[in-house]
């Protein structure tokens, strides 16, 4: 019998219980589970209330961690939890398909690796592929206190961009922008509309290449009409709101494109590839992000503070 994280009520953090070890099915490897994070797709799958449906319960959260093979090779590895019928992350021991298992180099920090995790592989591929970022652009980061936004200031610098501003509606987020590398931080405000927020842009950045939008809303209204002719927005997430008030003129006259960007949208192949990349700056101790390590008992008390943003950055449960 190993631990697990059970959920069995939907809107309920799940609970610590003793559950049978997974036995590996064909083409399946057994892993040895280091740490799994708490993220935004386990808390929105668990409440019932997601496009992917009603989860099957109980079932064991988590899609996504990091452990070790039986080889002692770390590896991160992602799951369907809460997607389809199926146990996560959040147990001591997995049995996972190898092709969503990735190994990692040797010494590389795993709780640091499972905080990052798809959240960086989004930055990362929603700058580079989705939107093309080319060397000496000016990348602008709304949502810069979160997850996604705090990998993608990092990662946009170590691709390549000229200059980073990050946008946010917490100082102290804006704060931390700064010291990962952002050139100016521009603060959303409670009054904030697309004109007023997109003046102060301006002020900031001047004309920008390129806007990462984990947010969308007023904020990205606004960041559209900072952009330079050609300029492009990646849309990753809607944690502003669903919709934004986008007028066509603004579109129109810069030939302005925006893009919607998916993880669910990689391959296999891309997922590894951006996720090998994230790993090594990561060890390399360029790319870090703000993360709680919590022990494991303490999966249900953890839960309820992600689910409510009473935490710093990503929860991350160590076994």
């Amino acid at each position: 019998m190993i631990p697990a994280a059970v959920l069995r009520i939907c809107g309920r953090p799940p609970a610590l219980e003793k559950r049978p070890a997974p036995v590996p099915g064909a083409g399946e490897v057994p892993i040895t589970v280091a740490a799994a994070p708490i993220t935004p797709l386990d808390l929105l799958c668990a409440t019932g209330t997601s496009y992917f449906g009603l989860p099957a319960t109980p079932y064991v959260p988590g899609v996504q961690g990091v452990g070790y093979r039986d080889d002692g090779t770390p590896v991160w590895f992602a799951t369907s939890a809460g997607m389809r019928p199926g146990d996560g992350s959040m147990a001591a021991a997995v049995s996972v398909p190898y092709v969503d298992v990735v190994p990692l180099p040797r010494g590389v920090p795993l709780p640091l690796i499972a905080a990052l995790g798809l959240s960086a592989v989004a930055a990362h591929s929603a700058l580079t592929r989705t939107g093309g970022l080319t060397p000496g652009e000016t990348v602008v980061v709304l949502g810069a206190g979160g997850v996604v936004g705090q990998a993608a200031i990092q990662l946009a610098l170590l691709s390549g961009a000229g200059r980073v501003i990050a946008v946010s509606r917490r100082p102290e987020a804006l704060e931390r922008a700064v010291r990962l590398g952002a050139e100016e931080a521009v603060q959303l405000l409670p009054d904030d509309d697309p004109m007023s927020l997109a003046d102060r842009l301006r002020d900031a950045s001047g004309p920008a290449d390129l806007v990462l939008d984990p947010v969308f809303g007023v904020p990205a209204a606004a960041a559209l009409r900072v952009l330079r002719p050609g300029g492009r927005l990646v849309n990753l997430g809607s944690s502003a709101s669903p919709t934004a008030p986008i007028d066509s003129a603004t579109l129109r006259s810069g030939s302005l494109r925006v893009l919607g960007y998916t993880n669910n949208a990689l391959s296999v192949a891309q997922r590894a590839e951006s996720l090998a990349e994230v790993a090594a700056f990561a060890a390399d101790g360029r790319l870090t992000v703000a993360h709680e390590l919590v022990p494991f008992a303490d999966v249900a008390e953890a839960w309820e503070r992600q689910a409510t943003d009473d935490t710093d950055g990503r929860i991350v449960l160590v076994l």
